[in-house]
């Protein structure tokens, strides 16, 4: 496999673990707060539901690049309104701050998606011309 080819299979992955790395560090906000441990555990559990989501949508990628880089791509598009929603809404954020935050976290796993596609379609090719 050429440099080229190992670059587009692993910088999806990596990126898709950083990001869920990254939304990973908002459920330790169940940690905040005057509950007992017992339920801080609890809630943090419940915070990572998303996270353990997405990990599992990154082992189907790993070895089905096109079907779960769809599957990023349609969520990362799919959740838009409503995480725009939820900051502009329910958090008081501006539409500018509200936009900033779905870039943040939605734009990532869009890109994750492109990437899979990316690299399904070149490592593809390698395994076709040989």
């Amino acid at each position: 496999m050429k440099t080229s080819n190992n670059l587009w299979y692993w910088l999806p992955r990596i990126l898709a673990i950083l990001s869920i790395g990254f939304v990973s560090l908002f459920a330790l906000d169940a940690f905040n707060g005057n509950e007992s441990l017992f339920a801080k555990v609890q809630d943090y559990a419940m915070h990572m539901i998303p996270s353990l989501i997405l990990a599992g949508i990154l082992a189907l990628s790993w070895k089905w690049e096109r079907l779960g880089g769809s599957i990023y791509i349609l969520l990362g598009a799919g959740l838009i309104p409503f995480i725009y929603s939820l900051n502009h809404n329910r958090n008081g954020f501006s539409a500018i701050q509200s936009l900033n935050v779905v870039l943040l976290i939605n734009l990532p796993f869009i890109l994750v998606g492109i990437l899979f596609w990316i690299s399904y379609k070149f490592g593809h090719k390698t395994q076709v011309s040989k």
